[in-house]
């Protein structure tokens, strides 16, 4: 399976541009990374704000720099990497993201996408082990409180995420251990080896 994530200009899917794809197999731990510059259309628009702050360590101009390779030629380079993956499918912390961006460009650039259009979606895993241990679902505000940051998923599964910036193929990475911890009971790389499992996770 592919576990991918990717760092984006925006959250609006058509008005913005994909600028970073990491992702891993989750059965051979083969990595992809690759970074591009967005399109000159694209808007950098956080939360429906027009911005040029510096977005996770990006500028503006170096997510627009000309001698970075175009966001469809990032893309055909993860289609060809993904096509070669054994099961494929998608596990993403929250698809309807990850993978609404890249369905939204790979029609732009008119790409065929290979892999399936189901995913599995680390939230909704998370929030079901949850049930299962403390019989009820993480709620906090009325809204489910498991996102993959410090204190949410990654503490859940015994890690920590000291980061100041994100990193396509290190929140990859980050969402595979998570995964395999929550479904497997077990680690998965070994830069997380020195974080222990927590009990309810171990099968």
């Amino acid at each position: 399976m592919i576990v991918l994530d990717i760092e984006t200009s925006g959250v609006d899917l058509v008005k913005c541009g994909i600028w970073q794809i990491g992702a891993v197999d989750l059965e051979t731990g083969e990595e992809f990374l690759e970074e591009c510059r967005i399109d000159d259309e694209d808007e950098l628009n956080i939360f429906g704000k027009h911005t040029s702050i510096t977005l996770f360590g990006k500028t503006e101009e170096e997510l627009r720099e000309n001698a970075k390779q175009s966001q469809k030629q990032m893309l055909e380079k993860f289609f060809e990497w993904a096509s070669k993956i054994k099961i494929n499918n998608c596990i993403c912390q929250n698809p309807s993201f990850d993978l609404g961006f890249i369905f939204t460009k790979a029609r732009k650039y008119e790409l065929k996408i290979p892999f399936h259009f189901r995913s599995f979606d680390l939230h909704t895993i998370a929030q079901m082990k949850h049930f299962e241990i403390e019989g009820k679902f993480s709620i906090k505000e009325d809204k489910s409180r498991l996102g993959l940051d410090l204190t949410t998923i990654i503490e859940f599964c015994g890690l920590e995420d000291a980061r100041g910036y994100h990193n396509a193929l290190e929140d990859a990475k980050l969402t595979a251990e998570c995964f395999s911890r929550l479904v497997y009971g077990k680690k998965l790389f070994p830069e997380f080896s020195k974080f222990e499992i927590p009990e309810y996770l171990i099968k």
